[in-house]
């Protein structure tokens, strides 16, 4: 009998030996593959993996807002609509810019694995540069058609009616402006006054270049696509400017009326929070009126400028009607915070529309990378779930999320813009009008 057991635990313990040792082995190279995984070196770079999916994703939305241009602007030459193919391509760009950019801030995420972000990164450059070619196949059939089918003066009249048509929808940029300088302070102004003075140089740029085509269509030996493409390019920053100003100029008007009434329902809240905080205990009663005092405070602070700060204002009574909300966390019925959300969602949309547009002008003028372009995205996609939610409180989350968004995508533009760009910003600021008349 002892001879078996020996027998047996002389086979057993050295095969325990070498599993053991195995197992050991096996976790050791799980933990060091893990860990090699995870370190620095793997992190950077699928960072730099994740930097060229951006790269992508820049240069796919720079081509889907020409081609958003060229869309609208081909049914000059058309008489009617733009071309099946432009319209198609525009559609699967927008779709792909709009789930890449989604997909790329997702990348973000500190619990990532290096290997996660490598492999998200190259999806996304691969969607991007299928889309970039699928728009830039449909550009240049178009742009067949248009050399095979339409002559440097039908591309001249094309223009020149388009340059009409904005010249007459513009008016007078100096009014506009005007108008906002006499009764707001210089900051609800200045971008609409940066905008007026470009949107009436890129007119004037777009009026000479289209009198030096025509001179050279009028002579065979010469060929006007030179100016024809530059005058293009000055009619596109024109609109664009055009529309920056007349969206400027409507949001502080529009923010001027609804100051005394948003001033209101937030001071209506305060009273109601006030209601609230008798039915709490000692304790959150306490915590709760040391809030409600400090909102009182930051109100009476807004309301002393707001005539002069209207955009401003709306902003700011939107953060404290957030804050008021937060301090009050689950002390209020549902029917309180249903009435609540209804008197917030107005003023809170404002403030997004606000703070988009905003953001909008600074990812345009610096040519911002694709973070601070991928929470613009976001922030347009929450504010249309903001306007189409039916409920006021989901509505509300959605429009405070889109303004959070907006200002991020804002600040990113300031401070991570693209190579050779950060001087052109500065120049162009510049170039911003200060005190005085504010165009001429």
């Amino acid at each position: 009998m002892a001879d078996i057991v020996a027998a047996i635990a002389g086979w057993v313990i050295p095969a325990l030996v070498v599993f053991g040792v195995t197992a050991l082995a096996l976790a050791a190279l799980a933990w060091a593959v893990r860990r090699a995984r995870r370190s620095p070196r793997a992190r950077a770079a699928a960072e730099q993996e994740r930097a060229r999916a951006g790269a992508a994703l820049v240069r796919l939305d720079d081509a889907v807002a020409e081609l958003e241009l060229e869309v609208g602007l081909s049914g000059a030459l058309y008489g009617g609509d733009a071309p099946p193919s432009l319209r198609r391509a525009r559609l699967t760009a927008q779709h792909v810019r709009d789930e890449g950019f989604e997909e790329y801030r997702d990348l973000s995420d500190p619990e990532l694995v290096p290997v996660d972000i490598r492999r998200a990164s190259a999806r996304i450059e691969r969607h991007a540069e299928e889309a970039l070619a699928k728009v830039a196949s449909a550009r240049a059939e178009h742009g067949a058609w248009v050399r095979a089918n339409v002559s440097a003066s039908g591309q001249i009249d094309a223009a020149r009616r388009r340059l009409d048509a904005l010249r007459s929808t513009m008016g007078d940029p100096a009014a506009l402006v005007a108008e906002l300088s006499s009764r707001f302070a210089e900051e609800e102004w200045r971008d609409a006054a940066r905008a007026g003075h470009a949107a009436l140089e890129a007119r004037t740029a777009a009026e000479r270049h289209l009198d030096d085509a025509a001179a050279r269509a009028a002579d065979p030996s010469l060929s006007a696509l030179a100016d024809l493409a530059a005058a293009e390019r000055a009619l596109r920053r024109a609109e664009a400017e055009a529309r920056s100003l007349e969206e400027t100029h409507r949001l502080v008007l529009q923010a001027a009326q609804a100051v005394p009434e948003e001033l209101s329902a937030a001071r209506a809240a305060l009273r109601q929070a006030s209601v609230t905080r008798e039915h709490l205990e000692v304790a959150d009663a306490e915590r709760l009126g040391a809030e409600l005092h400090a909102v009182s405070d930051e109100l009476d602070r807004i309301e002393t400028d707001a005539a002069r700060r209207p955009t401003r204002t709306i902003h700011a009574v939107a953060r404290v009607r957030s804050r008021l909300d937060l301090a009050l966390g689950d002390a209020r019925t549902a029917q309180q915070r249903l009435r609540g959300a209804r008197t917030a969602l107005p003023g809170t949309l404002a403030a997004a529309r606000g703070a988009i547009a905003q953001a909008e002008a600074s990812v345009s003028h610096t040519r911002a990378g694709a973070d601070a372009r991928a929470r613009l995205v976001s922030a347009q996609r929450e504010l249309a779930e903001a306007r189409q939610a039916q409920d006021p409180v989901a509505a509300l989350d959605a429009a405070r999320r889109a303004m959070r968004d907006a200002e991020d995508a804002a600040v990113l533009a300031g401070v991570a813009v693209l190579p050779g760009d950060r001087h052109r910003a500065r120049v162009q600021e510049a170039h911003d009008p200060g005190e005085g008349p504010p165009l001429s």
